[in-house]
């Protein structure tokens, strides 16, 4: 079976709620609708009597029919329920010949005879009464006024269609509209709907507004009062409209104070603002002057860390040490790198020798000028690798503070001046140690000097071995390594 909607008559697709509705939805549907409306009911039993009266049937049948059909009361006031709740209900109500069937058994059924011809031609023939009615202005009737086929065999789906289809009767009993209707014509008759509910909200709430006016003019009226109260209002409502106009003239007048206050107030609000402004802009100037005093502050700080740093590096620093840097390279004492002494293994040249011994007689000279000291019968005379001592009493001879290699007659005199040179240095040497020892007693020196020995070696070459000469050369350096301590690191005060 299809279903076609009511209002465009295009083919509709049921849901599967309706599909499978189950009775008591069915119910609960029907008894949630409202009552059938007078017209409709009144139509409706027009209509059923029309179709009565039209069938082909004989007129006893037709009183039959009518007899158990129910009152028309009965079919508006009471909704039809589904077939469940029918069968339910007395017997006093008898279904329609159609709606009831026995189960018959298979013999039984071969022994019925055939249906008689007049019968079905007149079902036919009211089926094809049915069919002429047109689809917009008839009105279905209720579930139980419908005439249904003949369903010999009924089946669960049959059984569902019938439901809906008695669910569509009803609802379009029930109200004025034709059931079923699809999505679209569902939207605009809600649309329809919707736009009557607005126009009889809006005439509800003109008939509730006149309403209103309508009590307040009645009250009024009922208000009647006397001349002689309403002169006695008119006396009290003069009397309180004067004194209300001299607290309007109070008011003005305090209004007006008032202005001359606030624009007082306003003077001097803007005396105070201009005060303010030129208070922050001599702020903002000391703040200048303050953060460039504090730049130039942070960058004396910073130079004077600065040089209080190398000044402190400075006064650390030993220039003496960096000067004549004293050492030993093997059995050799050294003086800046120059070896001072010669041994047969590891033979040391003269240029080499007299440039330590200037060195040496230079670092000596130093000191004693350092520490104010004036050595006693000699005066040196630094002069690199070709230094000398002079003797200043007695002949005043000069001491050549160098050797040499070569072999000849002079040789031999020049080695014995050279010793008296060292022997005159060892002297000076002695002097400058016992000036020590004398201002500070507690420093002490490895070696004892004695005439031209130093540590039990001898610096003198002619007549003595050149490793003890090299030895009593480095026990010098040693003494002169700590007289140069001594007096640099303020032990003389």
């Amino acid at each position: 079976m299809s279903y076609v909607c009511q209002q465009c008559k295009e083919p509709l697709q049921l849901d599967a709620s309706l599909v499978d509705l189950a009775p008591s939805a069915y119910d609960m549907i029907v008894a949630s609708l409202p009552s059938v409306p007078a017209s409709r009911a009144r139509y409706a039993t027009d209509s059923e009597a029309e179709k009565i009266a039209q069938l082909p049937s004989p007129s006893a049948s037709k009183a039959a029919w009518q007899q158990a059909t129910p009152s028309d009361n009965s079919r508006a006031s009471s909704p039809p329920l589904s077939t469940r709740a029918q069968g339910k209900q007395p017997q006093r109500n008898f279904p329609a010949p159609n709606e009831s069937f026995v189960l018959l058994q298979e013999s039984m059924i071969r022994s019925m005879p055939s249906p008689i011809p007049g019968a079905a031609m007149s079902k036919k023939a009211t089926l094809g009464n049915q069919k002429n009615f047109p689809a917009k202005n008839t009105h279905p009737l209720p579930a139980h006024q419908q005439p249904e086929p003949d369903h010999s065999n009924p089946t669960p789906i049959s059984h569902h269609l019938r439901s809906t289809m008695r669910l569509f009767n009803v609802l379009s009993t029930r109200s004025d509209i034709d059931h079923p209707l699809c999505a679209e014509c569902t939207q605009i008759l809600l649309s329809s709907l919707q736009r009557q509910l607005d126009e009889t909200k809006k005439e509800r709430d003109g008939y509730i507004a006149f309403e209103k006016e309508v009590r307040k003019e009645r009250e009024r009226e009922s208000l009647d009062l006397s001349r002689q109260d309403a002169e006695k209002k008119i006396e009290r409502l003069k009397s309180e409209e004067r004194a209300a106009v001299e607290q309007l003239r109070l008011a003005d007048r305090e209004r007006e104070q008032l202005d001359e206050e606030l624009k007082l107030l306003e003077a001097e609000e803007k005396a105070l603002e201009e005060e303010e402004a030129e208070f922050w802009r001599s702020h903002n100037e000391h703040l200048l002057v303050l953060a460039e005093q504090a730049s130039r502050l942070a960058s004396l700080r910073a130079a004077y860390a600065a040089d209080y740093a190398t000044l402190e590096k400075l006064e650390r620093t030993n220039v003496y040490n960096d000067a004549f840097c004293i050492g030993h390279d093997g059995v050799f004492g050294t003086i800046n790198g120059l070896r001072l002494g010669r041994v047969p293994g590891v033979p040391v040249e003269w240029p080499e020798i007299n440039a330590a011994w200037g060195q040496t007689l230079l670092l000596l000279y130093t000191i004693a000028r350092k520490l104010d000291y004036t050595f006693e019968n000699y005066r040196l005379i630094p002069m690199g690798s070709f230094s000398r001592i002079e003797r200043t009493v007695g002949d005043k001879a000069t001491y050549e503070l160098y050797g040499s290699g070569d072999l000849h007659l002079g040789r031999l005199l020049h080695n014995r001046r050279f010793d008296f040179a060292m022997v005159a240095f060892l002297e000076c040497l002695k002097q400058l140690i016992d000036s020590v020892k004398s201002q500070d007693p507690t420093i002490e020196f490895p070696h004892q000097i004695v005439k031209d020995k130093i540590g039990e070696a001898s610096v003198k070459l002619q007549f003595s071995q050149e490793e003890a000469w090299t030895r009593a050369l480095r026990h010098v350096l040693l003494a002169l390594k700590i007289v140069l301590k001594w007096t640099t690191n303020g032990g003389n005060g």
